[in-house]
């Protein structure tokens, strides 16, 4: 009885171990956290730069504020150390694997395989971007009229994990390509492309852009939700919508994945 209760709780435990793992192993090379430290800070500077440029010229864009659009600006940074700490690494990693033939050694194991192909990379000098993004979310928040109440939290809290969840299962849906297309080294660098349009609102770009960055691309409820939540804006609709969207696309993303599976040659082939 006790061992199946416990069983939701093994992912969480083998997390932990690969979390420590990376960052056991980023910590022999301390002159990276510099490194990024000093590329983060060069981008925060070009975004306040291009934000109070625009700033300069009116004082409304689209009905968003200077400190709401540095909330957006705040999720957008932490939402992008988010991914690059957890999710971007382990789906190269898995690109990598399929290419080479080394996914063999997580089919072996006696855990799931989309788990651990998952968990198993942490770059944890990349979770600088996160601080970031939560000091200028701060600062923005700290600059709107109104006050943030617990609703307001949880409904943050809520749609920054249903962003994530959707961003991750855009990831491993594209990266499961690699079962047929063998080469894809590409992809993570024209996701940081699109990915960059989220430093707005979606709500300011035409229709078929904003529809393309909810449901193809979906970086307006990884960034665009969370930040309406902080500010207000969210409605009961909207976050009602990105529940069953996550949810959904957590099942297809778990289909494709097996059926992907079942075309990997392995190493041996």
């Amino acid at each position: 009885m006790a061992g199946p209760a416990r069983e939701p709780l093994r992912p969480l435990r083998l997390f932990g171990v690969f979390f420590r793992i990376g960052a056991l192993n980023e910590l022999q090379y301390r002159a990276n956290f510099a490194i990024q430290v000093f590329q983060s800070v060069i981008a925060l500077a070009t975004g306040l730069a291009v934000i109070g440029l625009v700033f300069s010229q009116t004082t409304h864009l689209n009905d968003w504020t200077q400190p709401e659009l540095l909330a957006v600006m705040g999720v957008h940074i932490l939402m992008g150390g988010v991914i690059q700490t957890f999710i971007q690494p382990n789906m190269v990693r898995l690109m990598t694997d399929v290419r080479e033939g080394t996914l063999d050694f997580i089919l072996t194991k006696p855990e799931d395989a989309q788990v651990l192909v998952s968990i198993r990379e942490v770059k944890i000098w990349q979770a600088v971007d996160v601080l970031i993004g939560l000091v200028v979310l701060g600062v923005g928040v700290a600059q709107l009229q109104a006050s943030i109440g617990p609703i307001q939290a949880i409904a943050f809290a809520v749609a920054l994990l249903l962003g994530a969840t959707m961003i991750y299962c855009f990831w491993l849906i594209l990266t499961t390509g690699a079962f047929w297309i063998v080469r894809m080294d590409e992809i993570h660098e024209l996701f940081e492309g699109v990915y960059q349009s989220g430093r707005w609102p979606v709500t300011i770009y035409p229709g078929w852009l904003r529809i393309s960055l909810t449901y193809l691309v979906p970086i307006a409820f990884a960034v665009t939700v969370p930040a309406e939540a902080i500010t207000s804006r969210l409605t009961v609709e909207t976050i009602a919508i990105a529940a069953v969207f996550a949810a959904a696309l957590v099942v297809v993303t778990r289909a494709w994945w097996r059926f992907g599976l079942r075309h990997y040659s392995g190493a041996s082939a």
